[in-house]
């Protein structure tokens, strides 16, 4: 049975090469355009991975992350965020947030799964 990833970005194309890199793992990615819509899909939906960017419009990834942290069946889920941001200050406030990790744009395919496979345990 195939893991499933939810994928937040608002760019489109950022959101296919994610996707696409997920499915060649083996994950049955779920897309959203900001975290308003990915929440909305979230409902009632079971997920192993949230890839999450951080500058979003309608509402940004750190909004996003803790809405996903407050509802108990995802407080466990681990949450990337695939950002251009490199911040220390930055980063602080997405871990304080719930990210489980954090990955800089533009985003290596190889260095991606290689994170996935730490914090996705194996089925």
């Amino acid at each position: 049975m195939s893991k499933t990833a939810l994928v937040v970005d608002d760019s489109a194309t950022m959101r296919e090469m994610v996707s696409y890199t997920l499915k060649q793992a083996g994950f049955e990615p779920l897309t959203g355009g900001n975290g308003q819509e990915a929440l909305d899909k979230l409902t009632g939906q079971a997920v192993d991975l949230i890839i999450t960017d951080l500058n979003m419009p309608v509402m940004d990834g750190l909004s996003f992350i803790k809405a996903v942290r407050a509802r108990d069946e995802y407080r466990f889920v681990p949450i990337l965020m695939l950002t251009t941001e490199s911040q220390a200050d930055v980063k602080a406030q997405g871990k304080a947030a719930g990210a489980t990790g954090w990955l800089v744009k533009p985003f290596n395919p190889e260095m991606l799964l290689q994170v996935i496979g730490k914090v996705v345990p194996k089925a």
